[in-house]
């Protein structure tokens, strides 16, 4: 048998094209009892339903909007934040009736997500403000929602208050009486193979954060840099820094780098909170299943994902988004106190 169309369908029922083509996509058009004859025949002939790329061209839409990711999607789903916030995407979107596509960094020059897959829009998650797939969106014209990325004021975004975040959290340990105090900040490797502060927005405003309440308070932190990938290294960063300086409290980028500074301590037999003030960043669920539980900033992980996935839906119905900054707030756990005398 050759290929089952619309065609083949009005044929068997004896009525319109346009007729079977409403059975599908404007069911209120026909009766019910007509509709079921058609859908009937439809399965019996073994139609598979409308051909999507031809559907897409009708409308001009494809229906489906990218995420744009700096790695692997399983990386994404390794990190409970990153799991989060895609999920509540997905949500958000499917409630609108779109399908989220996401776009990785490329292999080759042959095939760039970014550049090749059909969407209708996009949402720019953890990536570099310089990368190419944030260059190929702009190119295409796509309309694009920014997540905790500064991209222009043309670009409508969805950010934390990642600076007041940290210095909340600075200002904590400052208030414990802490004057020693550490950074745990993210890097990312360079070239030449070193590590350099990320220019990401996060990592920026809260480097920003950190450092300028210390400052006030006449405080020079000690700095380390460890990359987010691959997972571990943080740890290892964490020990050099307690290894090498008398930090009494360290301030971390995440809440994975917070658990890697507890397991560092740990090695080098100290206690937490009581030889060292651990301080995460996103009340993430492992800040809670720490042992001893994280002190941490909260961030809205789901409210920012339904956020933003909602901002592009809008846009791609011709309404306007503009940029909106969410709360972060101080969560006080157990693993911070006063330095011992």
């Amino acid at each position: 048998m050759g290929k089952v169309t619309l065609q083949s369908i009005a044929d068997r029922v004896g009525v319109s094209r346009m007729t079977v083509s409403n059975a599908f996509s404007r069911p209120d058009q026909l009766s019910a009892q007509l509709r079921e004859r058609i859908l009937a025949a439809a399965d019996e002939l073994g139609y598979v339903g409308p051909d999507p790329a031809a559907r897409a061209l009708a409308r001009g839409r494809v229906g489906s909007v990218g995420m744009l990711l700096n790695g692997a999607l399983s990386e994404a789903f390794e990190d409970q934040v990153s799991a989060e916030f895609v999920a509540s995407v997905a949500d958000e979107l499917a409630r609108r009736g779109l399908a989220l596509t996401v776009l990785t960094p490329p292999k080759d020059e042959a095939f760039v997500p970014a550049r090749d897959v059909a969407i209708d829009g996009a949402l720019v998650y953890t990536c570099e403000p310089r990368s190419a797939g944030v260059e190929w969106l702009s190119r295409r014209g796509l309309p694009v929602v920014a997540v905790d990325q500064d991209l222009g004021d043309s670009v409508p975004g969805v950010r934390v208050d990642d600076r007041g975040g940290a210095r909340l959290a600075a200002q904590h340990l400052l208030e414990l009486g802490h004057r020693d105090i550490g950074i745990l900040g993210l890097g990312l490797r360079g070239e030449d193979g070193t590590l350099h502060h990320s220019d990401s927005f996060p990592s920026r405003q809260r480097m920003a954060g950190w450092s300028e309440t210390l400052a006030d308070a006449g405080v020079e932190p000690v700095v380390a840099l460890a990359p987010y990938e691959p997972r571990g290294v943080a740890q290892g960063v964490a020990r050099t820094l307690l290894e090498t300086s008398d930090v009494t409290a360290v301030l971390c980028f995440s809440d994975v780098f917070a658990h890697g500074v507890v397991l560092a301590a740990e090695e080098l037999g100290r206690t937490v909170p009581g030889d060292l003030s651990v301080v995460g960043y996103d009340d993430s669920p492992l800040a809670a299943a720490n042992r001893p539980p994280l002190t941490t900033v909260r961030q809205d992980i789901t409210a920012k994902g339904h956020l933003a996935a909602g901002m592009l839906a809008d846009l791609l119905v011709g309404g306007a988004a503009e940029s909106q900054l969410l709360p972060a707030t101080l969560v006080v756990r157990d693993s911070t106190a006063a330095p011992r005398a």
